[in-house]
């Protein structure tokens, strides 16, 4: 895991939302990311302090709305959980975060410097768990204070880590630590897909050869067949409720999206029917659509559905080849990240239905493929091939962070974590 990397946040205008708190949005005039400290505690525990501030610098700098500051550069050396706003004026700093950890409890406090002495937000958690994820849970606060918005510090994403011969599905936390094996067979396993709830991960096995699909304890239990039909059973997406899965499954010869049953795999509706190949289906945050890959018209591109079914609308436009579709958590958005080869490399772009504003996420660093959103639609996780997994802020701006190491597919990312 990189830690204390720092991703240029989005442009963002301030506003009071008339409860007290400061409100970034990116919808406002772009004046830069918001500066932010957080500077090492040199009270109390101390290693854990240590680790406190980096685990926070990590969270905010890939928040996507902060710019989070050098520690070289500090001034205020004010013991405590006190400051003296003018000397982070002095560094450019709008907000501070300080810290004190005993062996008991971790006080934190949210300064807004133009507002002097009085924390803007104050939280005090026992230390029952470990410092990382109380942490986590301090810089949710911070982001939900600031934009209103449900941090995704805490979840965890999926994906195929590929070796020789073989595939295993693994889960991490979102910043690439606690990484574990999810499927535990030496067959391959591929396209990992985590359910609404986040309790279960969808993938496809050929542990008996054909590839089925499985539904797994999200900790990497036993797993259960769904769906076993002769041919591909593949590209697994969870309906919002949780009772059904969109996938693909060629039983007919020839590969279509259908969508079945979640618990037993009984075939619900066959969404395509058409002589191309339709596949890696992505169900809409709001249940209604479904978007999918086929290259009826040529080369693959991505198009839409109803889960009604009726006649699919190709969306995308760029280039001749657009594969990996997944739809942003926004409420309200109708956006959709995908791979496109519009070069001569695979890059992350997204998409917006309504206003066909296309953003570029990542353009010349490597070949970038598999996007998956955010739980708050602020960034995105992808592979890049032969490197990892990288996070990158969903607007297009910064750099893309690492945050595994090794040969890497099929990224999912599950809905954030419990308050």
């Amino acid at each position: 895991m990189v830690v204390g990397a720092v991703l240029a946040g989005p442009r963002v205008a301030r506003a009071d939302d008339g409860s007290g708190g400061t409100v970034l949005s990116v919808s406002g005039t772009k004046t830069g990311a918001y500066p932010i400290a957080i500077p090492v505690s040199i009270d109390g525990d101390t290693a854990a302090a240590k680790d406190i501030a980096t685990v926070a610098s990590f969270d905010l700098g890939v928040a996507g709305v902060f710019k989070v500051l050098d520690s070289a550069s500090f001034l205020d050396k004010t013991l405590g959980l006190d400051i003296d706003p003018q000397k982070w004026k002095d560094v450019g700093a709008y907000g501070v975060v300080k810290y004190k950890a005993t062996a008991d409890a971790v006080e934190f406090r949210l300064y807004e410097v133009s507002k002097g002495t009085t924390p803007s937000l104050t939280k005090t958690y026992p230390r029952k768990g470990d410092t990382r994820t109380i942490t986590h849970r301090w810089c949710n606060e911070v982001v939900k204070y600031y934009t209103g918005e449900t941090g995704f510090f805490g979840s965890k994403i999926a994906f195929t880590a590929k070796g020789k011969g073989t595939s295993a599905i693994y889960a991490m936390d979102f910043d690439g630590a606690n990484a574990y094996s999810v499927s535990k067979n030496s067959s391959t396993n591929i396209l990992p897909a985590w359910s609404p709830s986040g309790g279960q991960i969808a993938y496809t096995s050929f542990m008996r050869d054909n590839p089925d699909l499985y539904v797994a304890p999200a900790g990497g239990g036993r797993p259960t067949k769904v769906s076993a039909q002769k041919g591909m059973n593949t590209g697994a997406s969870w309906s919002p409720d949780g009772k059904q899965l969109a996938v693909t499954l060629s039983k007919d010869g020839n590969a279509e999206i259908y969508i079945i049953s979640a618990s037993d795999g009984a075939i619900v509706k066959r969404l395509t029917t058409d002589k191309a190949i339709d596949t890696s289906p992505a169900w809409s945050p709001d249940g209604g659509s479904i978007a999918f890959v086929s290259d009826r018209n040529g080369g693959p591109q991505i198009f839409v559905v109803g889960v009604g079914g009726g006649t699919p609308k190709q969306v995308s436009t760029n280039g001749s080849y657009n594969t990996t579709p997944a739809w942003s958590p926004k409420a309200g958005k109708h956006v959709i990240a995908y791979t496109t080869r519009d070069g001569g490399t695979y890059d992350i772009v997204t998409l917006d239905l309504d206003s066909k504003a296309m953003v570029r996420v990542t353009q010349n660093e490597g070949q970038n493929e598999e996007p998956a959103w955010a739980p708050n639609g602020r960034a995105i996780a992808f592979a890049r091939a032969g490197q990892g997994v990288f996070l990158a802020n969903a607007d297009g701006t910064g750099k893309a962070v690492k945050i595994w190491s090794g040969s890497a597919t099929g990224v999912d990312w599950g809905p954030a974590p419990a308050p």
